[in-house]
């Protein structure tokens, strides 16, 4: 039927109404909150392109976790910045690494927080790649032992879940394989599975230390024009035994998301990046958008999408809006 027998502002008249109608449901258990970690003691680094994330030292980091479960946030993922870089990435494997040791801090101080680690070179090797160089470029397969080791350090630290970042051809099933032979077959794979070549992570690198020395990650990271190309990628992390998969960036991708979320049964996570985050922070300083519901329908707008956990940069203060009353509208 049409107008004036349908109406459809009925449904919209009050706030009751669209409460109890309301199609998406959006907490603080979807938030996945991204930590910086350094060496040193009472660290608490701003980073400028992100306001309100700062590089932490784990005294400080383990304080931060206290007040996201206050808070209701339930997992972080880790980031580490190590005091020394080498080609190989050395310290994101070693056993005393920055992030290793944050994993072991947590465990013992925050016990209730789950723990998920970045698996990936950038952030440890003096060049910014993600893996080996060989011939100026990255060669894959080498970096799959690395990798390996990285994953393996964070399991016996600690670590609930581990998370390849690196997208290089076949880490997810070495990856499970060593943890599995290792007696670690219950620690979670959470898969950057469709993780594109996007210019939304530049404060990111600014938080990491980590931008490429040279060139750039088109050669692993995807094409932002591709979108069957996600399927495949999601569903081979799958068959080497993802427990759940990852779309990054998460806004300009609702569509991934969307598609993703329709094909398979897994939990899907969807990153909103630290450009998204600048941006609307950006805006918010200059007075041309109201940070708190531009944050809000973003969040919504990704879990609408079909994502089941979203790592966002404001999960924190999201996690607080939603307890207020009439947080969302």
């Amino acid at each position: 039927m049409s107008f004036p027998v349908t109406r459809m502002r009925r449904l919209r008249q009050s706030s009751a109404l669209r409460e109890m109608l309301a199609e998406t449901a959006l907490s603080a258990n979807d938030f996945i909150m991204p930590l910086f970690v350094r060496p040193g003691k009472g660290v608490r680094n701003p980073i400028s392109s992100m306001p309100g994330n700062y590089q932490m030292s784990i005294d400080v980091l383990v304080e931060a976790c206290e007040e996201l479960l206050a808070a209701g946030v339930r997992m972080v993922i880790l980031f580490g910045i190590p005091e020394h870089k080498d080609a190989v990435g050395s310290e994101g494997y070693a056993d005393d690494g920055i992030i290793q040791c944050a994993v072991r801090a947590l465990r013992e101080n925050v016990p209730e927080m789950l723990v998920c680690t970045d698996v990936c070179l950038c952030e440890y090797t003096d060049h910014g790649h993600c893996g080996v160089i060989r011939d100026g470029r990255v060669d894959n397969d080498p970096t799959l032992d690395l990798l390996t080791e990285m994953s393996l350090s964070h399991a016996r630290a600690g670590a609930h879940v581990v998370a390849p970042s690196d997208m290089m051809d076949g880490r997810i099933g070495a990856v499970r394989n060593a943890l599995d032979a290792d007696g670690f077959d219950q620690t979670v794979i959470m898969a950057y599975s469709a993780k594109y070549a996007s210019s939304f992570y530049g404060p990111f690198r600014d938080a990491a230390e980590s931008p490429p020395q040279f060139g750039d990650r088109r050669a692993y990271q995807m094409d932002f024009r591709n979108a069957r190309e996600a399927g495949r990628e999601i569903a081979l992390d799958i068959a080497e035994g993802a427990d759940i998969v990852m779309v990054k960036p998460a806004l300009p991708y609702l569509d991934i998301i969307r598609t993703v979320r329709d094909s398979v049964s897994l939990p899907v996570a969807a990153y909103s990046v630290s450009g998204e985050f600048a941006m609307v922070k950006a805006a918010a300083a200059n007075g041309w958008l109201d940070e708190r519901r531009v944050a809000l329908e973003m969040l919504y707008s990704i879990k609408r999408a079909g994502a089941d956990l979203i790592l966002t940069y404001w999960a924190c203060d999201a996690a607080r809006w939603l307890k207020e009353d009439g947080a969302c509208l």
